[in-house]
This record gives C-alpha cells, sequence and structure tokens, in this order.
C-alpha cells in the first residue's frame, strides 16, 4: 500500500498544469463564491424558508458549498491568502446557521417530515459527503475545526438513523459519495463508527426487497414498481439493482458507479476485504478495458447520463459527464495507491488531461457538462450549432464546475507517491516535490516540456 504525497509538498513550475492551477484559483474560485451567493444556494442554509413553510431558495444543490470550500482549503494550503480565508470562514458561520439540535444539516428537505424520507433523489447523504470532505480539508489545511465538529455532529445522526437496529432505516443515498467520505473521516478521528456506517452503505446496496421501492411504500402509500415498468434499470442507475459484490460489469449513472467503486476500494482496504477489492479490479476492467472513451470520458448516453454495452462509444451523442472522468480519477487513484500498478496512473492521467480538462475553458470561467468527441456541423449563426458546441458560463445543476476546482487546487496530491523504501512518480511535470522517505529528506526537481516532448530529467537530492 502507498502513501501519495500531500498536495502542499509539490510544485508545479511547467507551462502547462502552472496557469490552470493559477487561473482556478484566482478565477474560477471567485466566480464559485459569486454564484452560491447570487443563485441562492447561500441563502438556502439560512433556514428562514422551513420555519415559514416555504421551499428552499434553491433546489438544485449538489454538494456546492462542500466543493467550493474544500477546493478553497486545498488552495490555502498552497498560497494563504487571509482575504479567502476570512471569506471561507463567513461561509461555514453562515452554513451553521440552520444545523439542528439533532445535528441535521442539509438545507434541501421540503419539510421537516421528509428528512430522510425521500433518498432516491434528494441528495441528502450525497451533499453531506461534500460537507465532511470540505471540513477534513478546511481543518488540515488552516487547523480550524468549527465545520469538522458541525459536520461530525451531523453524521453521528446518520449513524443513530441508518444500519440494522431496530427503528433504524436499512437505507443509502440515491447518489453515492458519502461512502468514501465516511472513511476520510473515519481515518482523521479515529471512531469505528464511521467506517462500519460506510462498510453498511456499501453491502446495504441493491439488497431486497429494493429500499427505494420499500421507502416510496412509506412515503406515498404505495410501491413504485407498478408505477414505473422500467423500476429495474431505474435502480440500475441509482447503483441500488444489484449487491456491488455480485455486479460483473460497469452499469447505471457512471458518476455514481465510479463514486461507489471508489468508495468501495477505501473500505475494503480499510477493513482488510480482499474479496470487496477483487470486485473492485472486475469492475475496473469493465469500465477502463470495454465503455471508456480514447479521452478517458465514461458514461455514453444522456439516458440517465450511464454505461451502455460494450465498445459501445458513439462520438456525437457521447456523454461522458465531467464529474465522471473526475470520479475515475478517484478511483484510478485509490487503486494506484493499493497496487503500485501504471495501468492505472495511465487511466488517471489520460482522465485528468482529456476528460476532465475538457469540462472546463482556459479562461475558468465556462465548463462543459458532457463532453461529446463531435459536434454535428451546423448552418453559420445557427442558434442550435452554439448552444451544443459553447461552454456554458454556469448551470442550474452546478455539479461539475466546483468538482474542476477541487480537483485542481488538489493536483499535487495525484502526482507523487512512496512505500517504505520507494518513491514513485505518477504525473510528469515541471516541479519540485520534497518527502521523508526511509528516514532521509528527499527534495525531487522534473525538468520536461512534458506533455509537448517525452524526455524528463530527474533530479534527485537526499
Amino acid at each position: 500500500m502507498l502513501t501519495q504525497i500531500p498536495h502542499q509538498h509539490v510544485r508545479f513550475l511547467d507551462a502547462f498544469w502552472r496557469p490552470r492551477l493559477e487561473v482556478n484559483r484566482c478565477v474560477t474560485l471567485p466566480l464559485m463564491y459569486a454564484n452560491n451567493v447570487n443563485n441562492g444556494v447561500l441563502s438556502a442554509y439560512s433556514w428562514e424558508w422551513w420555519s415559514a413553510g416555504d421551499p428552499p431558495p434553491w433546489n438544485v444543490i449538489m454538494g456546492d458549498m462542500g466543493k467550493l470550500i474544500e477546493a478553497a482549503a486545498y488552495s490555502l494550503a498552497t498560497h494563504p491568502d487571509a482575504e479567502l480565508e476570512a471569506q471561507v470562514d463567513d461561509l461555514i458561520e453562515r452554513m451553521l446557521l440552520g444545523q439542528k439540535a439533532d445535528g441535521y444539516l442539509y438545507p434541501n428537505a421540503l419539510r421537516h417530515e421528509q428528512v430522510f424520507a425521500h433518498l432516491v433523489v434528494s441528495h441528502e447523504l450525497y451533499e453531506i459527503g461534500h460537507d465532511i470532505e470540505a471540513a477534513l480539508a478546511y481543518a488540515q489545511s488552516t487547523g480550524k475545526t468549527r465545520l469538522l465538529q458541525a459536520i461530525c455532529r451531523a453524521v453521528d445522526l446518520l449513524v443513530r438513523t441508518f444500519g440494522t437496529g431496530e427503528g433504524q432505516l436499512r437505507g443509502y443515498d440515491g447518489h453515492p459519495e458519502i461512502e468514501l467520505a465516511l472513511v476520510k473521516l473515519y481515518r482523521a478521528t479515529g471512531k469505528s463508527c464511521y467506517l462500519e456506517l460506510a462498510k453498511f452503505f456499501i453491502d446495504e446496496r441493491g439488497q431486497q426487497p429494493y429500499y427505494f421501492d420499500e421507502e416510496a411504500k412509506r412515503r406515498e402509500g404505495r410501491s413504485i414498481a407498478p408505477l414505473v415498468p422500467w423500476f429495474q434499470p431505474v435502480a440500475a442507475t441509482l447503483q441500488a439493482h444489484q449487491p456491488l459484490r455480485e455486479q460483473e460489469d460497469a452499469v447505471g449513472h457512471a458518476v455514481r458507479a465510479l463514486y461507489l467503486y471508489a468508495g468501495a476500494v477505501d473500505v475494503a482496504v480499510a477493513t482488510g476485504d480482499a474479496e470487496l477489492l477483487d470486485v473492485c479490479r472486475r469492475l475496473w476492467r469493465s469500465v477502463t478495458r470495454r465503455r471508456m472513451y480514447l479521452t478517458g470520458g465514461v458514461g455514453s448516453t444522456a439516458v440517465q447520463e450511464a454505461f451502455t454495452l460494450d465498445y459501445d462509444l458513439p462520438n456525437e451523442t457521447a456523454y461522458a459527464e465531467t464529474c465522471a472522468a473526475i470520479a475515475l480519477v478517484f478511483f484510478a487513484h485509490r487503486l494506484l495507491q493499493l497496487d503500485a500498478d501504471a495501468e492505472y496512473a495511465d487511466v488517471m492521467e489520460r482522465a485528468l488531461y482529456n476528460g476532465v480538462l475538457g469540462g472546463e475553458g482556459l479562461d475558468g470561467r465556462h465548463f462543459f457538462y458532457a463532453n461529446p468527441l463531435a459536434v454535428p456541423p451546423h448552418p453559420a449563426g445557427s442558434s442550435s450549432g452554439q448552444q451544443s458546441s459553447a461552454r456554458q458560463e454556469w448551470f442550474g445543476c452546478a455539479c461539475c464546475p466546483p468538482n474542476v476546482a477541487r480537483l485542481l487546487a488538489s493536483l499535487g496530491q495525484y502526482g507523487y507517491s512512496t512505500s517504505d523504501s520507494t518513491l514513485f512518480v505518477h504525473l510528469y511535470a515541471q516541479g519540485t516535490m520534497e518527502t521523508e522517505l526511509a528516514g532521509t529528506h528527499l527534495s525531487l526537481a522534473q525538468q520536461t516540456v512534458y506533455p509537448w516532448e517525452g524526455t524528463v530529467i530527474f533530479t534527485l537530492t537526499p
């Protein structure tokens, strides 16, 4: 098992990545903050709408605040900025104004009685997962634990709510993500209940009777299966169609699938579950050898943003969501730390250079949600042509832009790893890295114009 070098110990000094990272820090982060404020995401946390019985002021929250704070935290670790830190401190205080006495924090439950009652689409646990990652990153970068303490209260509520005990819900979120976040929280706090909850979510998903069907019965007094004859493919979209350990191929919503696989690797490593690791490797082969584009893009259809069949990789109708490429980077990086196999580094590199970076313009202000490999021609001035080929300023469901931002802000952690006696280089880029290896302080410098040329010169200074 390898140990990644923390991103703050890595410096990019090249002409490819360094400008992208600077734009991310100086342009995209402020843009994300402004959009979260102007679009009502931050106002949703005030909870005034809850007491008034109104709907929340912003109905599509996809980890927006968590990803923003996480990206800012990584940036602060490498570029201290008192103004940005004060801004994030204010965001955190405003986020926590409405936290309930029991720890509940998510600002998108429409009514009190709907808390944890509509997991199929509510994204309650997904949101908490991103808040966990944000809280950990901010505590590590600044030493401030205000958000982390609040998030632990929110997660303690989940520990009490979900499980196999009497009165607990045997459910899981419609969008996996919290699983990997819970393992991160376990590693930071040492509280085994967080790891046990992550394992429960992994193992319970896809068991019969289908939880989301049972949830619908409770909520509406009837099953959703007769209403939705295509329930089985819907369940696959949600990664709820079959227990993960029984799955042979990557199916369903690509982002959900890859977040789940990444979380499963974390759970397997933390619990010593060799069987689950073998499942993850099997699904890796399905994704990367038969269902991945040349660019590292995954999820070949806009219908449910999903994987389809082996080698079904059309160009013009490709979906290849930016978030899916990012999730593939997460999955690849975890298996890379486990097996030290260059296959994972190659896919990670391919996805970073193509599937991820294609999702954001060089200006840091315009974005692709989907990334088709070809755009059909349209007459000059055609509005349809413009809409299909131009990056957008923002999205109603803005999951992708902040996801790119947090990945770029933490890019250094994907470049290098160590074992007890070996330093591994996963990405080539001019710059420097410092670490401790076998009791010796090491400085490594790369000299290269990669990716434009393939020559790389290493200077290692112990």
